[in-house]
């Protein structure tokens, strides 16, 4: 390997610990309460070296949501291996209640996300967050049709909206139970949508 590529990889591997270190932090701490020092430490890189890859705290918001982004394709891309839509919803709801233990200390991330930019007075970052949820939308959705309901979209607002509130509720309560209760309700829904044989 060339010193050329030797860096490269190195930048790279710097670039992409910030990110993963951006969505955690600012999922965790809220985008308000973190610094770029906070997330330099979580990504172990001097915070010099930051703004070198990202030049404002902003610019570190967008990379955490393409960084969420990129794990739900990943998670999607897994899930689509299943020959049944009906069981890649089910498994996206277990991997759901898998993280409860994280919603119910901070919430979704999308979620709480979405609604801390919503607040903010400069824009732009917000509808960025709001693409998150249209990703989990869409990609639902299509499970649906998949099946032939011609009512795809509305089931699909009622997943990821049964998502939301069980995050949001297990977020308040501080009940991770939440999580596990409404998701086995949900996965009971999702059995009563599949196609009478």
């Amino acid at each position: 390997m060339t010193d050329s590529t030797s860096v490269r990889t190195r930048a790279a591997g710097k670039r992409q610990r910030l990110m993963a270190a951006a969505a955690r932090v600012l999922h965790q701490q809220g985008v308000e309460r973190t610094t770029i020092a906070d997330i330099a430490q979580a990504a172990d890189v001097p915070v010099g070296n930051v703004y070198y890859y990202f030049k404002t705290k902003d610019a570190l918001v967008l990379a955490a949501l393409t960084e969420h982004a990129r794990g739900f394709t990943e998670l999607t891309a897994e899930l689509e291996r299943l020959d049944d839509p009906i069981e890649r919803l089910k498994v996206l709801v277990c991997t759901w209640i898998g993280q409860r233990d994280i919603a119910a200390r901070f919430g979704c991330p999308a979620g709480t996300l979405a609604m801390e930019l919503d607040k903010r007075e400069e824009g732009g970052l917000d509808i960025e967050a709001g693409k998150l949820i249209r990703q989990a939308l869409d990609w639902t959705e299509r499970q649906f049709r998949a099946l032939g309901r011609a009512d795809a979209a509305d089931l699909a607002l009622t997943l990821i909206s049964g998502y939301q509130g069980m995050s949001v509720m297990s977020n308040a309560l501080r009940d991770p139970d939440v999580m596990t209760r409404e998701g086995a309700r949900l996965n009971r829904w999702l059995d009563s949508l599949k196609p009478r044989k």
